[in-house]
C-alpha cells in the first residue's frame, strides 16, 4: 500500500477516536488539546511497549468520568485529578507484572468473553444519553452523517470503501456548514499557533483514592478489547506480545497522560471498528492516526 493510502487511512483513525476522546474532557471540565496529545503519545508509547505489532489507538476513558467529576465536586484540583491518573496507571502496570508472573492464559479463562463483554457494554450503555441529547438537537443532521457512513460501507468502491467513518464525518460537516449549523468564528479568530494548557500533576489521598479503583474496572474492558482486536486481526494477542505488555501499554500511556493534564487513556473499540470495516489491520497506520492525534 503505498504511503498516501496509508496517511487517509490514518486520517480515519484520528477522524474515529476524535468524538469520544474529546468528549470525555468536555464532561470533565478536562482540556481536549491535552486529551489528543494525551492519545497521541500514549498511542504510540502503547505501540512501542507491545513490539509495534497490536493495531491499537489509545483514547479518553469514559470509565474514569463519574471519578474524575466527584474528586473536582469533593475540591480536587485539576492537577490532584492528574495525580489520580497517574495513580491509577500505575495499578495497570503493577497489575501488569502480575500477569506475567501468573501467565495470561489463567486472565483469559477469569474473564472469558460473557463477563467482559457486558462490562464493555455497560461503559457504552451509560453515556447513550449523551448521544441521543446530542444528536436531538439537530437529529436530521446525525441521521445524514449515520446514512452517508452506512450508505458508504455497503455500496462504495476502491478507496472509499475502505473511508466509512471519514467520508461520514465529511458529508456531515459539509451539510451542516451548508445549513448554517457550524459557527465558523472560533475557527477565524483561533490563533495560528498554540499550545494546550497542560497542568502539572499534584498528588491528594483523597483523589487517587477516588480515581485509581477505576483502573481495576477498566482492566476487564482492556481484556475484552485486545480479544476482539485479536479475532478481528486473526491473531493471538494474548500470547504474543503478550496480555501484561498491552496492560503495561495502558498504563504507561495513562501514567502520561495524568503527568500533562488529561484523561486516562484506555484501548479504543472504535478503532477496532475501523479495522473490521477495512480490513487492513497494518499497526503503522494506527500510528500515523496518532501522528495527527498530536
Amino acid at each position: 500500500m503505498n504511503t498516501q493510502r496509508k496517511v487517509v487511512l490514518g486520517l480515519q483513525h484520528t477522524l474515529a477516536m476524535f468524538g469520544a476522546t474529546v468528549l470525555v474532557p468536555i464532561l470533565t471540565g478536562l482540556d481536549p488539546s491535552v486529551a489528543l496529545v494525551a492519545a497521541g503519545i500514549g498511542t504510540l508509547l502503547f505501540h512501542l511497549i507491545t513490539k509495534r505489532i497490536v493495531p491499537v489507538f489509545l483514547g479518553s476513558s469514559f470509565a474514569f468520568i463519574a471519578a474524575i467529576i466527584a474528586a473536582q465536586n469533593k475540591g480536587y484540583s485539576l492537577g490532584e485529578v492528574g495525580g489520580g491518573i497517574i495513580a491509577a496507571g500505575i495499578v495497570y502496570s503493577l497489575v501488569s507484572l502480575l500477569v506475567r508472573v501468573v501467565g495470561s492464559d489463567k486472565i483469559r479463562k477469569l474473564l472469558p468473553p460473557i463477563v467482559a463483554g457486558p462490562v464493555i457494554a455497560i461503559i457504552g450503555i451509560t453515556l447513550a444519553p449523551v448521544a441521543i441529547g446530542q444528536a436531538q438537537d439537530a437529529w436530521w443532521l446525525a441521521l445524514v452523517t449515520l446514512g452517508a457512513t452506512i450508505g458508504t460501507a455497503i455500496w462504495a468502491r476502491g478507496l472509499f470503501k475502505m473511508l466509512p467513518i471519514a467520508v461520514g464525518a465529511v458529508t456531515g460537516y459539509v451539510v451542516a456548514a451548508l445549513s448554517g449549523n457550524v459557527d465558523f468564528d472560533p475557527i477565524l479568530n483561533a490563533a495560528w499557533v498554540g499550545l494546550p494548557n497542560f497542568t502539572a500533576p499534584r498528588f491528594a489521598i483523597g483523589a487517587v483514592a477516588l480515581i485509581a479503583p477505576v483502573a481495576l474496572v477498566t482492566m476487564i474492558e482492556h481484556v475484552g478489547d485486545i480479544l476482539t482486536n485479536g479475532r478481528v486481526v486473526g491473531r493471538d494477542f494474548f500470547e504474543d506480545p503478550g496480555l501484561d505488555r498491552t496492560l503495561l501499554g495502558d498504563g504507561v500511556a495513562t501514567i502520561f497522560a495524568g503527568l500533562i493534564g488529561g484523561p486516562a487513556n484506555t484501548t479504543y473499540s472504535e478503532n477496532t471498528g475501523v479495522l473490521a470495516v477495512t480490513r487492513i489491520y497494518d499497526p503503522m497506520i494506527l500510528r500515523i492516526g496518532a501522528g495527527f492525534a498530536i
